[in-house]
């Protein structure tokens, strides 16, 4: 069983920066699809952002592009979300998934999360203003 191990949340200042790492454990994310989502308390997981397998192709959530910046090293089978100029209402836990890219639409990626097979335990992120 594939897994997902989710690091770099914190609590930050507004305006601040972090690093979110996604590191596959057991497996390699060579033919994976990654997305990254987020949940707040009181509200459903949204999607933030997700990347190709090979990594040519991203997508973001309105609310997140330009500050945010999603990218891979397949060699280190980690997935990274730069997150940049952080407001309160990014605070949220954050967490990585993964789908074959045989299951998906080739050379691209979706934020449905209903599309996505494994997942992380998550990692928090708190904005404070």
């Amino acid at each position: 069983q594939p897994q997902l191990v989710e690091s770099g949340g914190a609590l930050v200042q507004s305006g601040g920066s972090l690093r979110l790492s996604c590191a596959a454990v057991g497996f390699t994310l060579d033919y994976y699809v990654i997305g990254w989502f987020r949940q707040a308390p009181g509200k459903e997981r949204e999607g933030v952002s997700c990347i190709s397998d090979r990594g040519d192709y991203t997508n973001y959530a309105d609310s997140v592009t330009g500050r945010f910046t999603i990218s891979r090293d397949n060699a280190k089978d980690t997935v990274y979300l730069q997150m940049n100029s952080l407001k309160p209402e990014d605070t949220a836990a954050y967490y990585c998934a993964a789908v074959h890219r045989e299951s998906t639409t080739q050379d691209m990626c979706s934020r449905n999360r209903l599309l996505y097979d494994y997942w992380g335990q998550g990692t928090q992120v708190t904005v404070s203003s």
